[in-house]
């Protein structure tokens, strides 16, 4: 079996014995051309979802009140993504001489569309990160026509979550619900934009819980499976119980064309509302770990293992000074419990750990040789991608810009066809979804100021990008013997 990550819009396939199916990498979808902007409307006041009303046992005929309620917090987003530069075999000679024209922030953009729910009456809106990485340019339009120029507070790829900020108050609102709440059986709605056509509610049932699909990053998956009919535009938008209660953000679907086929996925609202209050603080999603590997459990192991049936996760490798081995954690332990939560499998224990924080104490329950027993252990922190301090060496990580960076020598000046006089700091790994990349920074070059200020260590660029401020970052870059400045958006 294997499966291809996609950009939106595009498929991802997934081959099964001699058929072919396709896992639409979320339901984002293009669109050419932007809405024109209207004139304001109206605030709306902030709309919260009703309690679950108990079942009557009488068929629903409409679920128009949860609608209203719902519809109004929904919105259309629309971005403009940098385009991928095109091979050419231009001389070096000549490409330098066109410098920063040729530069990948005059290249083409090309559009995105998806959708995104209001979360706070000043505008946050949660959306799926496929919808707004590498967007230089985002617009949310509200169903009554209000449009607004939106700004990327923070993105998550391993949750495939993202937080988009409008400057507006007084905005229809839907409130995050208990996405463990709702029953496998119940009705549920999809409310979004698929293809363009505007905001449209379709219904199902709850399918399933705790689903994974290992499309995209894929590290933190628990979704909620659905056959409410989605398609592609409506990634970021809404799942909600037929009394409006939102217990999802949709995400992906299961399809062999790239269209509905009643197998939907959504992201549970409650690790949403973990992952949307860890990038509003702090720009970036920080995970708890335990060090250690583990593989699910099956019926043999099981028996093998003395287990009553199929649940929990066995470690199959321990980090050597990591904390499970601090607290005593060995290969071949099942672990059943975390913090008196059972762990049903290994996907499941990797999202328990997730959500704690890094430092904190957790009591681990496990199976060893046949006994059960209790071990505490402090966590360590998962170091994320492109977010390490800087090394002895004075490599270091530009903090929240995507980029890895090392001190400018006489070597590497001469190297580069920079001038022997240049201060500053080489740009040697980028991150291609990062806001460097999106600005048209690439390896290779150096950096010189922020904001007027010169850049001397990777802790200047941190500290430079980190600085408050509503506006990009100014960032004078040195390629080869030209210089030109690049606007960096500041997420976070």
């Amino acid at each position: 079996m294997s499966v291809t990550n996609m950009k939106p819009g595009v498929r991802a396939r997934l081959a099964i014995g001699g058929g072919v199916l396709a896992l639409a990498m979320g339901a984002g979808a293009w669109a050419s051309g932007a809405r024109a902007e209207s004139s304001p409307a109206p605030a709306a006041p902030a709309l919260q979802a009703a309690e679950p009303a108990v079942p009557s046992g009488r068929p629903v005929v409409s679920y128009a009140d949860a609608v209203a309620r719902v519809a109004p917090a929904v919105v259309t987003i629309r971005v403009e993504l940098k385009a991928e530069p095109e091979p050419t075999d231009m001389p070096d000679a000549f490409r330098r001489f066109f410098g920063p024209q040729m530069a990948p922030e005059n290249m083409p953009h090309e559009r995105g569309l998806g959708s995104g729910v209001i979360v706070s009456p000043d505008g946050r809106i949660l959306t799926n990160a496929h919808v707004v990485d590498g967007a230089v340019n985002v617009r949310v339009t509200l169903n009554d026509g209000r449009e607004y120029p939106g700004k990327v507070l923070g993105i998550d790829k391993p949750s495939d979550l993202a937080v988009v900020q409008v400057k507006a108050d007084r905005l229809p609102t839907l409130a995050l619900g208990d996405s463990d709440r709702p029953r496998i059986g119940d009705v549920v709605l999809a409310v979004g934009n698929p293809l363009g056509l505007g905001e449209t509610v379709t219904m199902g049932i709850l399918s399933a819980k705790g689903r994974t699909t290992d499309v995209g990053d894929g590290t933190y998956q628990d979704f909620l499976q659905t056959d409410a009919p989605i398609n592609k535009g409506n990634s970021g938008g809404a799942l909600v119980t037929a009394n409006g209660e939102l217990i999802g953000i949709t995400a992906q679907i299961l399809s062999p064309s790239g269209g509905n086929i009643g197998i939907g996925f959504a992201i549970p609202s409650n690790m949403a509302k973990h992952v949307m209050n860890e990038l509003v603080s702090t720009g970036h999603v920080r995970r708890a770990k335990l060090g250690i590997t583990v593989q699910p459990m099956t019926a043999d192991l099981a028996r093998s293992l003395q287990l009553e049936d199929a649940r929990g996760a066995l470690v199959n490798d321990v980090q050597a000074d990591g904390p499970a081995a601090a607290a005593g954690i060995r290969r071949g332990d099942v672990i059943l419990a975390v913090n008196g939560a059972a762990v049903q499998s290994s996907n499941d224990l990797r999202n328990q750990v997730s959500s704690l924080a890094p430092g904190s104490s957790a009591d681990v329950s496990l199976l060893r040789d046949g006994r059960k027993q209790s071990v505490t252990v402090k966590l360590g922190e998962i170091e994320s991608r492109m977010t390490r301090d800087d090394d002895s060496s004075g490599h270091g990580d530009a903090g929240g810009l995507g980029i890895r960076v090392t001190p400018l020598t006489p070597e590497l000046a001469s190297r580069l066809e920079v001038p022997a006089s240049t201060d500053g700091l080489v740009v040697d790994q980028v991150d291609p979804n990062g806001v460097a990349a999106a600005a048209g920074i690439q390896a290779g070059d150096v950096i010189r100021q922020i904001d007027g200020k010169p850049v001397k260590s990777p802790s200047d660029l941190r500290d430079g990008y980190h600085t408050k401020s509503d506006r990009p970052a100014l960032v004078l870059v040195q390629r080869h013997d030209q210089t030109y400045y690049a606007a960096v958006e500041r997420r976070g």
